[in-house]
C-alpha cells in the first residue's frame, strides 16, 4: 500500500511535539517497539467513526519514525475480513482490539484478539499473521495461538528476552497469564502461569526490561468519573516489577493516571537513549468537534526513572516537551 508522509507541527525545542501525534484517522493501543533498521514503529488498533462503543475496532495501520518528530503512515496491515479461522458477528460487529508485534530469527509476528463466533465476549482467540517485513505484508495463520484456554483472551503481549526466549502474556478481566512460547511463535510451551502481586489488574499488560530488571504495567479498574454525567476519563497505568520475565512481581505504584478516554492501554519503550510511554486519549475527538471516549488517539511522552529503578508519575502534555 503507497504510504502515506505526513509532518507534525512542531517548535524549535530539541524535541517538542504534538499530542495525539497521529491527527488523521482514530488509533488506540499503540504497542511500540524499534526493529533493527533502527526505526520506531508503532502497531496500534483504529476506532471506527461515528463510534460504537468497543464493537466497532478494525483494521489496523502501522507507524514508524526516526526522529520522534516525523510519522509515516505505512497504511492497513490486517483487517477482521482476512481472519480465516474468524465468523461474521452480529450487527456486523469488529474486534480487532489492542496487538502487539514482536521479531524472531528474520520474521515479524503480529499478535491480535478477535472472537470465532458469538456471543463474542467469550469466544476470543489470539491470531498471529506473520511477515519479512515490519509494516506490510502480513498473511495471518490458518490457526489462532495454540496452547491458550478456550474461555476468551484479549491483550496479547510478547517480551523477546535478551537471550531470544519469547514470553507471551494476555490478560483481561481482572486476569494476567504468563508463558514462554516455543520457537515457532504461536505455541505456548509449558503451562500458563498466573501473573501475581498485581493490585487492581484490568487489562493491558505490557512488559520492559531496562537494567537487569523485568517491569509488567497495565491498566487497572479507576472508575470514579463512572456516575459522573459527561465525565470520562477513568483508567490508570500501573507497574509492577521482578526479576524474571514470569515474576514474582513486586507491585510498585501508579506511573500514569488517567486521561480524558475511559480506557487507556500503554507502552513502555526506550529510543536514542531516551525512555518513552506510549497511551491514548480521546483529544483529538475533542478537537474535531465529535468528543466520544470510544474515539481515541495514540499520544508520547517522555518517561523518566528514579535512581532505584522506580517509574516517575509521567507527565501528560498537549504538546510533549
Amino acid at each position: 500500500m503507497k504510504q502515506i508522509l505526513f509532518f507534525l507541527i512542531f517548535s524549535a525545542a530539541a524535541w517538542a511535539q504534538d499530542n495525539p501525534f497521529i491527527n488523521h484517522m482514530y488509533t488506540a493501543d499503540p504497542s511500540a517497539h524499534v526493529w533493527a533498521d533502527g526505526r520506531l514503529y508503532v502497531y496500534a488498533s483504529h476506532d471506527i467513526a461515528p463510534p460504537r462503543g468497543c464493537d466497532l475496532m478494525d483494521q489496523y495501520h502501522v507507524f514508524s519514525t526516526d526522529d520522534m518528530i516525523h510519522w509515516t503512515d505505512h497504511g492497513e496491515i490486517l483487517r477482521a475480513s482476512d481472519v480465516p479461522w474468524g465468523a461474521p458477528l452480529k450487527n456486523d460487529a469488529k474486534f480487532m482490539w489492542a496487538p502487539d508485534c514482536a521479531y524472531k530469527d528474520g520474521k515479524y509476528y503480529f499478535y491480535f484478539p478477535h472472537p470465532d463466533r458469538d456471543p463474542w465476549n467469550s469466544t476470543w482467540k489470539i491470531g498471529v499473521a506473520v511477515s519479512d517485513q515490519p509494516a506490510s505484508g502480513f498473511k495471518v495463520l490458518d490457526h489462532p495461538v495454540i496452547g491458550l484456554p478456550d474461555d476468551g483472551e484479549i491483550d496479547p503481549c510478547v517480551f523477546m528476552d535478551d537471550d531470544g526466549q519469547a514470553y507471551f502474556y494476555y490478560g483481561g478481566g481482572g486476569e494476567c497469564f504468563g508463558a514462554k512460547l516455543k520457537e515457532n511463535m504461536y505455541e505456548i510451551d509449558g503451562e500458563l502461569q498466573r501473573m501475581e502481586g498485581l493490585p487492581d489488574f484490568h487489562e493491558a499488560t505490557w512488559i520492559h526490561k531496562r537494567n537487569g530488571i523485568y517491569y509488567l504495567s497495565y491498566s487497572d479498574n479507576h472508575d470514579e468519573n463512572n456516575d459522573k454525567e459527561g465525565v470520562a476519563g477513568d483508567n490508570r497505568m500501573r507497574y509492577a516489577t521482578g526479576k524474571s520475565p514470569l515474576g514474582p512481581w513486586e507491585y510498585r505504584g501508579i506511573y500514569m493516571d488517567p486521561t480524558d478516554s475511559y480506557t487507556n492501554h500503554g507502552s513502555i519503550v526506550e529510543y536514542k537513549g531516551q525512555w518513552y510511554a506510549f497511551y491514548h486519549s480521546s483529544a483529538l475527538s475533542k478537537k474535531n468537534g465529535e468528543f466520544n471516549d470510544w474515539l481515541r488517539s495514540v499520544c508520547v511522552d517522555k518517561l523518566y526513572y528514579n535512581d532505584d529503578g522506580t517509574i516517575r508519575k509521567v507527565v501528560q502534555t498537549g504538546s510533549a516537551q
